[in-house]
């Protein structure tokens, strides 16, 4: 994966600012013309201007009114299957929520999470082997969801917004909700105990989250703490990127509020 210093990044504003459109200056930089995008819209923001007045209106830059339930959803969804392109072919960033095709009640839910949050906007579902990405286009992308940036999530610190933090706050679950249905998932596990000298099996529930970045973990179990859920970290193969809920009162808490994907 290639950084791109400062140096680089300056160079593109000042011709950026000085009339050349992204896609020359991705070719004259050999540089994405997705980080292009990313920049000039950076550099827009820190000077007050709104990124597009053409598009349908933003919550962030139009106080637009924002259905902050099926946000904290979808901020869920984004963090752990979601994430914001633009190709060079496109005028203004996509986003794109991968849902697996065995699930279809995931599916329907984040095509209406998507659709609250922009309801002026286009949704659409584009098929591929094994799953499905919802997808929606707007030049606000970047404002609604700021944790987007060059490289992969795990790669970058991934810290969410005070606005976005008053948000999560009010509606927690709706988040984990979000994070379950992307990177989670509720199984059942057995083990097996001697009773009266003789072997019997045991199943129980569990409800599992798996991601690579620190900072999505941590922020999935500080809003469990908040929710009085317990939880312990699980690593396999040397690798601690789960999260276990399997106490009983838990599970049975994260039932009333999750359940199982369907």
């Amino acid at each position: 994966m290639n950084f791109h210093g400062t140096d680089v990044r300056q160079k593109a504003l000042t011709l950026l600012r000085g009339g050349a459109t992204n896609a020359d200056v991705a070719r004259k930089l050999e540089v994405p013309y997705g980080t292009i995008s990313y920049w000039l819209h950076l550099d827009r923001a820190k000077r007050g201007e709104c990124p597009g007045k053409r598009d349908p209106l933003c919550p962030r830059c139009d106080g637009r009114d924002l259905d902050e339930r099926a946000y904290a959803y979808l901020l869920g969804l984004y963090l752990g299957d979601g994430h914001v392109i633009q190709h060079s072919q496109h005028r203004v960033p996509s986003l794109m929520i991968t849902c697996g095709d065995v699930w279809p009640g995931l599916m329907d839910a984040c095509e209406r999470a998507v659709r609250t949050v922009f309801p002026d906007n286009s949704v659409c579902r584009v098929q591929r082997t094994g799953c499905t990405n919802i997808k929606v286009y707007s030049k606000h992308l970047w404002c609604m969801f700021p944790q987007h940036g060059p490289g992969l999530k795990h790669t970058r610190p991934i810290i969410l917004e005070p606005w976005q933090h008053t948000i999560v706050d009010l509606h927690p679950w709706e988040l984990v909700r979000g994070l379950i249905h992307s990177d989670g998932c509720r199984i059942t596990n057995w083990t097996t105990r001697i009773v009266g000298g003789e072997k019997k099996r045991y199943e129980y529930p569990r409800y599992w989250f798996t991601n690579v970045s620190d900072d999505i973990r941590q922020l999935y179990t500080d809003t469990l703490d908040k929710l009085g859920v317990e939880w312990r970290h699980c690593t396999r193969a040397g690798k601690p990127y789960n999260i276990s809920v399997a106490r009983r009162a838990s599970v049975a808490l994260m039932d009333a509020h999750i359940g199982p994907k369907y």
